[in-house]
């Protein structure tokens, strides 16, 4: 083998299945709160609003306190900053639901969530830090990935965690769960490590797919303005994303179809949560592959846009109980494909030296989104429907695939012609 066509660093598949098995470990932090909020509702009288603020606080500490442990883990280096992170962040992760399962206020409730939040945002920048760094001849599929281990990991436990909720409370839920996927995320971190130097392609990649040969520092990364673009996109996808993550419980009981049996003895609500976490787990894989294939902002485009429809579908159709299983799991096919989509054209503009940091950076604007979540149930009281709730989130992608089109693409190609 010549040296003008290198191969490939060796173990670099292993690396990346274990940043996705540690986002498996995490998922349910997100994805199964759904299934808490109205047994912690029934057990305290906190009322739903109050319950989804911890919500908001897991999402922002998850997020805003990211590029904290991404410039830890670049700074320590592939040999450390990897393993220290997650073994910190499972620590984390544990005490977080554990202090849930002993919560008696609402305060106690929301230092419970900030802390795990912490824990699994710095196992979330540490594992896409990885990927994007190992993989720049397949960035978009390595983060998706990824990605997907957070997106359709909780697919594994909602069910489990359905079952010792209505067996043991939900507090034994939160225990029992928490400890043992904190004790496994400290375990793998053990054998995490990000490449040494940086990984050269193996390939060219695809000619649609343009990559700034400059690494930029997180300091230049904020001066620029296509970071913030790409940060305002963010939110706005999100912030629809995590309504229906949020609410998905809740507004099947307001449709009055949560309980109903629709398959092999399963309620409406067990399956639309095992069918959406799967189908936003496929969705980053999968967009993430097709940009690598025909560009980033030409995916975002039909990602979005089959977004806004779902939206539109659900608000015509979601009181029919299959209806809702359908455009529901539509929803979070093409909303979870951000999360590929976003550190991946990231990475390709700004350069993967500090890709850890620059990714965490960007990644924020979940956190920004998350405090959005609670006007969905504004909304809704104020014009009694979730239809104009979702009506409202189709708008918003339709807004971002313009974005992504028409602003976003040119400025990237003007900035890598320099």
């Amino acid at each position: 083998m010549s040296a003008a066509t290198p191969t490939p660093p060796p173990g670099r598949w292993i690396q990346l299945w274990l940043g996705v098995l540690c986002m498996v470990l995490i998922a349910n932090l997100q994805y199964a709160w759904t299934l808490f909020v109205d047994p912690m509702d029934q057990a305290h009288g906190w009322g739903r609003v109050g319950i989804q603020f911890a919500f908001s606080i897991f999402v922002a500490t998850e997020t805003w306190l990211t590029p904290i442990a991404g410039a830890y883990v670049d700074r320590l280096g592939p040999a450390l900053g990897p393993r220290r992170a997650v073994a910190f962040g499972g620590l984390l992760v544990a005490i977080g639901w554990m202090i849930n399962a002993y919560a008696d206020s609402l305060v106690l409730l929301y230092v419970g969530a900030a802390i795990s939040g912490t824990g699994g945002g710095a196992i979330y920048a540490t594992c896409v830090g990885n990927a994007v760094k190992w993989f720049p001849d397949r960035r978009g599929l390595a983060v998706g990935l990824t990605a997907a281990g957070f997106g359709a990991g909780a697919a594994l436990t909602i069910i489990p965690i359905g079952m010792v909720i209505a067996a043991h409370g939900y507090a034994a839920a939160f225990f029992w769960f928490g400890l043992g996927q904190g004790l496994i995320l400290l375990v793998v971190s053990q054998v995490l490590r990000g490449p040494t130097q940086e990984v050269k392609l193996p390939q060219a990649p695809s000619s649609v797919v343009k990559q700034s040969a400059t690494s930029f520092t997180p300091a230049e990364v904020l001066r620029s303005p296509i970071f913030w673009l790409m940060y305002v996109m963010f939110v706005a996808v999100s912030a629809s994303g995590l309504m229906a993550t949020a609410q998905l419980a809740p507004i099947a009981k307001d449709f009055g179809i949560d309980k109903t049996v629709i398959l092999f003895g399963a309620s409406l609500l067990s399956v639309a949560l095992v069918i959406d976490s799967v189908l936003n787990g496929m969705a980053r894989p999968f967009f993430g592959w097709v940009s690598d294939k025909i560009g980033r902002e030409a995916t975002m485009g039909i990602a979005f846009s089959l977004g806004a429809a779902s939206y539109w579908l659900l608000a015509l159709f979601g009181s029919s109980p299959w209806m809702f299983v359908l455009f529901g799991g539509l929803i979070f096919f093409t909303w979870g494909e951000i999360f590929s989509l976003f550190p991946s054209t990231c990475t390709d503009t700004f350069g993967s030296k500090y890709a850890t940091t620059n990714t965490a950076l960007l990644y924020t604007a979940k956190g920004t989104s998350a405090f959005l979540v609670p006007l969905a149930n504004t909304l809704k009281g104020a014009t009694g429907s979730w239809g104009t709730v979702f009506l409202v989130a189709a708008a918003t992608n339709i807004a971002v695939v313009l974005l992504a089109l028409f602003v976003l693409k040119p400025l990237r190609t003007r900035l890598m012609r320099t």
